[in-house]
């Protein structure tokens, strides 16, 4: 059988890591986006939108990674987000895909904060009664790391000096891109065969935000010198900004994720079933 992954996402840093570690594998890659490349076969398609399963016939599996950060209040994430990942993922089950995955977040969970965490956490379980398995990716690093990772380490190249915000005490999960795409690509092939579940795609060992940053300079052979700042005084000054309509890199629920994170992430199933993710430190280049 031909094998054809269809992704949503993946002019974003993990589903472009997810697109390029399938289409290195011999899948022929389906990008459902609103700017469709030259490099892949392409479908127009945005998050919120209405979906045919036609657009999906065909597809052996599917990875839906889209997000979109553009809306602010919570009825238009929920609108956007939410509502938009139900008919994706209900497109996907009309048209009988037989693998559909769906990459979450660390930042989701029960009592999370973040309205992106909660977005997460309602999608996740619409994906789970679509027989989707769920991923929870930590904090995602790798070869030419973008995202938040990528931000972090592009500011502790170009400065001295780094803010540290809150404390830095903060605790970090992370996962290097290959590992996650790895383990959604081994599903996909039918290599695991597990019932739809969620998983938390990280190595289980606790990063401390001052720690991390630390080693990342380190890495860099440079020396920062941190400035400490108020978290609150922070996400104040980012509201502010995105009340009067400045577009930002960071957001001000962002810094919610940031400082409210999962105290206890469950890695319980991971050894069992083949989740392996490299420690941080072995995966840094």
């Amino acid at each position: 059988m031909k094998k054809i992954c269809a992704i949503t996402g993946s002019n974003g840093y993990v589903g472009g890591a997810v697109k390029k570690y399938f289409a290195a594998r011999g899948w022929e890659i389906l990008e459902l986006t609103r700017r469709p490349g030259r490099d892949f076969r392409a479908a127009a398609f945005q998050l919120g939108d209405d979906v045919s399963p036609e657009l999906l016939a065909g597809v052996t599996a599917f990875v839906h990674c889209a997000y979109d950060f553009t809306p602010l209040r919570r009825e238009e994430i929920h609108a956007v987000n939410v509502e938009g990942s139900r008919k994706i993922l209900a497109a996907a089950r009309a048209a009988g895909v037989p693998k559909v995955i769906f990459i979450s977040s660390i930042s989701a969970f029960t009592g999370c904060r973040s309205l992106y965490g909660q977005a997460k956490l309602a999608i996740e379980k619409i994906a789970l009664d679509h027989g989707a398995l769920v991923l929870r990716p930590g904090l995602v690093h790798g070869d030419d790391a973008g995202g938040m990772f990528g931000r972090l380490a592009a500011q502790i190249q170009n400065s001295t000096i780094v803010p540290l915000i809150g404390g830095g005490r903060q605790i970090q999960f992370l996962v290097h891109a290959d590992d996650l795409a790895g383990f959604a690509e081994n599903f996909a092939a039918g290599k695991i065969e597990i019932a739809p579940q969620i998983l938390t795609a990280a190595h289980p060992q606790p990063w401390p935000f001052k720690e991390l940053l630390l080693e990342v300079a380190r890495r860099q052979d440079k020396k920062i010198n941190f400035l400490p700042v108020p978290w609150r005084l922070v996400w104040c000054g980012l509201k502010t900004a995105e009340v009067c309509g400045l577009k930002l890199n960071f957001r001000s629920d962002s810094l919610v994720s940031l400082m409210h994170q999962n105290p206890a992430p469950d890695f319980s199933a991971n050894e069992k079933i083949g989740l392996a993710c490299r420690p941080f430190r072995a995966g840094l280049s």
